[in-house]
């Protein structure tokens, strides 16, 4: 009986290895207004946000610019206190136990590195080892590990002013690995980089997941770094939760589409072809757009059956149009809900 007891205790914190209920950061902001005169106001970043993720879970948290992302994220560290509202990381509050929380966690910024910028590679990763006082074995193992999958091999030596944004960015992630979290939050983990190196990145991430078992956070701008990697996505807009679910139903509620660009051996008249339609044509290039939720697969294998096709790529559905769309449309439900009351 105790057993089961346990076992079901353990099931449920699994369940709720992050969790937050109803948290909120408010900052206080003063604007200059005249001479000598300065106003002050609280802006909402997040707005009482509530939600859970299970252990092992790969998550899409996505949303424009000022959405509240990064904050989130900062508040899941311990770096940012919550104004209000609860919230856990593996049943570590993460504010008042950051040092704690730290052996049990990576993060890897986009946008700012946690290496040291004059030493080689290598050296950030030895004083990370000693940081985290991690054993030498294992340090050793997820040193190789890393440096194999990543490619870093050759990167080793290299003083980190010197590589390029994906060099430095797989040097980042393997950084955050090297203590083995069970948590790994990424902020933009593929910005700026070429094709190859977030297939290599998302390559990565992918085994990570399935091999260990880590929980992953991943705030992106590119939806095929959704697409490609996570099974649930959240959309955060204003500072709220608007969105919990799968992405094809994150694309149904947004009524988003995605193009097909298709370059034809000569210019002819627009395409037809079912549930796709030409939105633009120039010269032999043709642009189609389909429902983001479908699959490319059939229209290309129609198209190359009845056009002379040369060449054609995709391009994915801009993530603010997608919410701003979400957005709008729920304002003119609320809007149609309470015209109905009156």
């Amino acid at each position: 009986m105790d057993e089961q007891v346990t076992q079901d205790g353990d099931l449920a914190r699994d369940e709720r290895f992050i969790q937050l209920d109803g948290v909120e950061k408010v900052f206080d902001v003063r604007k200059k207004t005249g001479f000598m005169k300065r106003e002050r106001r609280q802006v909402r970043a997040v707005d009482s946000i509530s939600f859970t993720v299970a252990r092992g879970e790969m998550v899409g948290y996505i949303g424009p610019n000022g959405a509240g992302k990064s904050t989130t994220i900062k508040m899941l560290t311990g770096i940012l206190t919550p104004s209000a509202g609860r919230l856990r990381v593996a049943g570590i509050d993460p504010s008042r136990e950051r040092t704690r929380l730290a052996h049990r966690i990576g993060v890897v910024f986009g946008q700012r590195t946690t290496l040291w910028w004059d030493l080689p590679l290598i050296d950030s990763y030895q004083l990370m080892h000693r940081m985290y006082r991690i054993p030498e074995a294992r340090y050793a193992e997820n040193l190789d590990r890393c440096v194999e999958l990543l490619e870093l091999g050759a990167l080793l030596d290299v003083p980190v002013r010197q590589l390029s944004l994906g060099q430095r960015m797989r040097g980042d992630i393997a950084a955050a690995l090297l203590h083995d979290p069970e948590v790994l939050y990424l902020d933009e983990p593929t910005i700026g980089l070429d094709v190859i190196s977030k297939a290599k990145v998302r390559a990565f991430l992918r085994d990570l997941n399935a091999e260990r078992g880590t929980t992953v956070l991943l705030t992106t701008h590119d939806l095929q770094d959704i697409e490609q990697l996570c099974s649930r996505v959240m959309v955060i807009d204003h500072g709220r939760l608007m969105y919990d679910g799968p992405l094809d139903g994150l694309h149904e509620a947004g009524e988003s589409e995605r193009t097909l660009v298709v370059d034809l051996e000569r210019e002819m008249s627009p395409i037809e072809v079912p549930d796709a339609r030409v939105v633009k044509v120039e010269g032999p290039r043709q642009w189609l757009a389909f429902p983001a939720s479908e699959s490319a697969a059939p229209l290309v294998a129609r198209i190359a059956a009845e056009y002379p096709m040369v060449d054609l790529s995709v391009r994915e559905p801009d993530i603010e149009a997608v919410i701003a769309k979400m957005y709008a449309e729920q304002s003119e439900q609320a809007g149609r809900a309470q015209r109905a009351v009156s």
